[in-house]
């Protein structure tokens, strides 16, 4: 008997020209709000490459990974169903583009963001002491 287990995604913060790079949900749930890029992992992917993987997709940005913020796990966080989220703070180049699930993109000061998506709120509370920190070296 297969077990019945929650799904697997990844987030990514991703830092780019001192701003953190949001999207706007093209689809439910919470269309048209903004939330961090990320997505479902592909089976036989890799948390890391399934990050970067969707970060491309959905802004057109090829991120460098920083650090593993955390690992997001309430049951109730998306609801579709119990999904389990690595999330990791990143930085990128470039000038994003929405592709994908993303209606469009938006760059947001640390300090003032929208409200946002899911947990994604809590996710970047939990990375601000790192952001911080890597905003003082730009």
């Amino acid at each position: 008997m297969t077990p019945v287990t929650p799904k697997l995604t990844v987030d990514a913060v991703i830092i780019l020209n001192r701003k953190i790079v949001l999207i706007k949900r093209k689809n439910p749930p919470f269309k048209d709000k903004y939330a961090l890029p990320g997505g479902f992992v592909e089976v036989g992917e890799t948390v890391e490459d399934a990050v970067v993987r969707e970060a491309l997709e959905e802004t057109g940005l090829c991120v460098n990974i920083l650090k593993l913020i955390g690992v997001y796990s309430d049951p109730s966080r998306d609801p579709r169903g119990h999904t389990v989220s690595v999330s990791y703070l990143t930085e990128a180049e470039g000038i994003p583009q929405a592709g994908s699930d993303a209606e469009e993109t938006g760059l947001f000061s640390v300090d003032e963001l929208p409200d946002l998506a899911f947990d994604h709120s809590r996710i970047i509370d939990d990375a601000k002491d790192d952001i911080y920190g890597i905003l003082s070296k730009m």
